[in-house]
């Protein structure tokens, strides 16, 4: 043997000890972020695509000018809207030409189509419930002659965004119950390798908190290091997104802002209770029941 290996101690077998745990708390409650992640993504998709949705309200052609002010007026008005646009007759046949390439008034000698107003709803009023009410409201102006859009697309809608949210929920309360076991277990291994200086402690008269709160400030500040690269990493995965998509708002901090906290609050709650709870199970232990665990 070396005389490194009888007269010096290991000095970074502490720094090992403390940089594992933090990489393996950082992986977890990265986890525990990318989900986050996803359920966001997932709801700000499912916002956008709902407010994508057109509702037509196909007017006569004996509709005014000032007709058209009045729907405009109450639409408006109303929380259910969030933006409208008046298609006239001869823009509803550019854009008929423009995307079938065909003409029909080169065989019917005149525009068949109708000017109409194309309503865009809040995220909230996308569903048959509300547009059964909806409907109604709109019908009432006698110049409308039909409210179109598509029913059974909007009930697909809605049904696949309550089963993506529902599944995605339940991998996120899985996920975050493994990360609490990842976590507790990582910490708990810790403080078993240091047992023997914590009954050391006892034995020299230290009292509870004197002997907790070094572990604890130790380990709570590893966790809040693990989720600052728990963050990072996010931001990474965020930034390649963004690389092939620049209108997801991805670098948006009311996107980021929720994650960031979620993954900060639990690191923190996590590892300042896995530590407490470790660090009591050896202060309450005999000192002879050390050697057999």
């Amino acid at each position: 043997m070396s005389a490194n290996q009888y007269g010096k101690p290991r000095k970074d077998s502490f720094f090992n000890l403390y940089f594992t745990s933090t990489i393996s708390i950082a992986l977890a409650l990265f986890m525990v972020g990318l989900v986050a992640f996803l359920l966001l993504w997932a709801s700000h998709t499912a916002k956008y695509t709902k407010e994508n949705v057109v509702i037509a309200l196909v007017l006569r052609d004996s509709t005014q000018n000032s007709d058209i002010q009045r729907v405009e007026n109450y639409l408006k008005s109303v929380d259910f809207v969030k933006q409208y646009k008046y298609i006239s007759k001869e823009e509803a046949l550019t854009e008929y030409i423009k995307n079938n390439d065909d003409d029909p008034t080169e065989l019917l000698d005149f525009n068949p189509f109708n000017a109409s107003i194309e309503v865009n709803l809040n995220a909230e009023f996308a569903n048959e419930n509300s547009l059964k009410e909806i409907e109604p409201k709109l019908k009432t102006y006698d110049f409308i002659e039909d409210v179109v859009y598509q029913k059974d697309m909007i009930s697909a809608l809605n049904v696949n965004v309550q089963r993506i949210s529902i599944i995605l929920l339940l991998a996120s309360a899985l996920l975050l119950l493994i990360t609490i076991i990842l976590i507790n277990n990582t910490i708990r291994i810790s403080i078993y390798s240091k047992r023997f200086i914590i009954n050391t402690m006892k034995l020299v008269g230290a009292r509870a908190w004197f002997i907790r709160k070094p572990f604890i400030n130790r380990f709570v500040i590893n966790g809040l290091i693990a989720s600052f690269l728990a963050s990072a990493g996010l931001f990474g995965i965020g930034y390649y997104l963004k690389q092939l998509d620049s209108s997801l708002p991805l670098y948006d901090w009311h996107f980021y802002a929720p994650i960031v906290a979620l993954i900060f609050v639990s690191g923190f709650i996590i590892s300042f209770l896995a530590a407490l709870f470790g660090i009591n199970k050896y202060i309450r232990m005999k000192s002879d029941d050390l050697y057999f665990i």
